[in-house]
């Protein structure tokens, strides 16, 4: 696995790349199923819901590492299976959600990259949500390594 972060300097958006070692179906399935999501993206068990196609909603409840849990409620903004997903996540007293993008490109059969991006409105919020991001990739990465021993 390999890691590229950059926080550009012009503006509140960030950009992390990853290459992981599966290839991208499996990426897909562990961002797209909600058993396998709530395994590594620290989600309580039983709490995600998705529909996985463009206007369709997602819901989760995530877990803190002490314990708390909030809840977060968003919907596809787009999808093409197994290379795009743009997620959107509802922000309390804002008009418009908070879109995250994901790209997965196959590499060859065992290893894809991963592109997370996301723009924000304040350098605050994307300190937050790049740290949120790079512990999700982090996880991932566990997760599917996992995934291929078993």
């Amino acid at each position: 696995m390999s890691t590229e972060q950059t926080t550009p300097a012009d503006g509140f958006s960030y950009k992390l790349t990853r290459t992981l070692d599966a290839p991208a179906v499996k990426v897909w399935r562990a961002w797209t199923t909600p058993e396998q999501y709530a395994q590594w993206a620290y989600a309580a068990a039983g709490s995600v819901e998705m529909d996985v196609r463009p206007g369709g909603a997602w819901k989760a409840t995530m877990v803190t590492p002490d314990g708390g849990q909030f809840p977060l409620t968003g919907s596809y903004l787009e999808v093409a299976e197994n290379r795009l997903l743009v997620v959107g996540m509802d922000v309390p007293g804002k008009p418009a959600p908070a879109a995250m993008t994901v790209e997965l490109d196959e590499q060859d059969d065992q290893r894809t990259q991963i592109v997370l991006h996301q723009t924000c409105d304040t350098a605050g919020e994307r300190d937050m949500a790049e740290q949120g991001s790079t512990m999700l990739l982090d996880s991932l990465s566990v997760f599917l390594a996992d995934e291929a021993r078993s």
